[in-house]
């Protein structure tokens, strides 16, 4: 699959803003470091040519920016969207959370993104600089003479290791070529998970939650949370936003946001890419979806705007609550 430079996209941008089919452009904007890269928007080729940057640490959702960006900028917006950013995309559009007609939507083709603490796992701290332009990954520390090289295999994160797709399902232009839906192996984690005891399985849960340190990047990163007000932002609603007091504190914030993006999760990965925590919430998600598909048949949300999901969808075939725990007990 081609690899698009940034050069290739300040192109495109610049094109596109010159001829006045979009005001801005909602790209990705160096930090502090490399690694750092930020969501930013630009209005001018200067600003791009300036701050504009794309490298294997681009891994932002841009679909749920569009929710709130759609409403504070006047004209159309260009977005450049990865194959897993359109599934979120669509699903927004179905949930009818920002204006189609302001946007402007590029598919770029994705070979993997970055995950920073496999990184530091191989180069160790004190992280310099890091080059991603050649085929391996160059990583310079504070401490070494020369710069660790390191493969893809060894650096992407899981979520693309696991890529469900290479196909834009959305798009008003598309650079590259298009790939295809994948048969990847994403539920084998939670199969195995499956396969624990119940006690086991609790304290895995517990191991990786008791961690959870209340920062809400899961929930401001997660395309499927949109709600102009969160329940855990109400001081009314005895759960709000707060460090955990008790283990079931832990649990509660992380299992209720499950059940809220049921159905409508299109398993991008965002909760787990910004924990701090490193906590993999992304497999909480995937156990709902793989539920959905065994009891309810395939189903993965944003494949097309307008899709019903399982849950809120009623058919007489519908599966009983008693009989998800008879199959249960019939693959033990």
């Amino acid at each position: 699959m081609q690899k698009i430079t940034r050069d290739v996209l300040i192109d495109k941008a610049s094109a596109l803003l010159s001829d006045g089919t979009v005001s801005c452009v909602l790209g990705w904007k160096k930090g502090e470091f490399d690694y750092d890269v930020t969501p930013a928007v630009f209005t001018t080729h200067d600003e791009l040519i300036k701050d504009f940057v794309f490298s294997d640490f681009c891994g932002a959702n841009f679909s749920k920016y569009l929710v709130s960006k759609t409403k504070n900028i006047e004209g159309r917006i260009l977005v450049f969207l990865k194959p897993c950013d359109t599934y979120s995309f669509n699903q927004l559009l179905t949930e009818h959370r920002f204006d189609r007609e302001k946007v402007y939507a590029v598919g770029i083709p994705c070979e993997g993104m970055a995950d920073i603490s496999k990184v530091r796992a191989i180069s160790g701290e004190g992280i310099a600089s890091i080059d991603t332009s050649g085929d391996k990954m160059l990583v310079t520390t504070l401490y070494d003479d020369e710069p660790v090289e390191i493969a893809p295999c060894d650096f992407l994160a899981e979520r693309c290791i696991n890529c469900k797709s290479k196909k834009h399902v959305a798009f008003d232009e598309l650079i590259g070529e298009d790939g295809d839906v994948i048969d990847s192996n994403r539920f084998d984690e939670v199969a195995r998970l499956e396969s624990l005891t119940p006690d086991e399985r609790f304290a895995f849960w517990q191991n990786e939650l008791s961690r959870c340190i209340r920062c809400n990047a899961c929930r401001d990163a997660c395309p499927a949370c949109t709600c102009e007000k969160c329940v855990f932002d109400n001081p009314a609603s005895g759960i709000e936003n707060k460090s955990p007091a008790n283990e079931f504190e832990e649990k509660l914030f992380h299992i209720i946001r499950a059940y809220h993006v049921a159905g409508r999760c299109t398993d991008c990965g965002e909760c787990s890419r910004v924990c701090p925590q490193n906590i993999p919430l992304h497999l909480l998600n995937r156990k709902f979806i793989k539920d959905m598909n065994d009891f309810y048949g395939e189903y993965q949300a944003g494949a097309e705007v307008g899709m019903r999901a399982p849950l809120v969808d009623y058919t007489t075939e519908d599966l009983e609550p008693g009989e998800v725990f008879d199959r249960r007990d019939t693959d033990a």
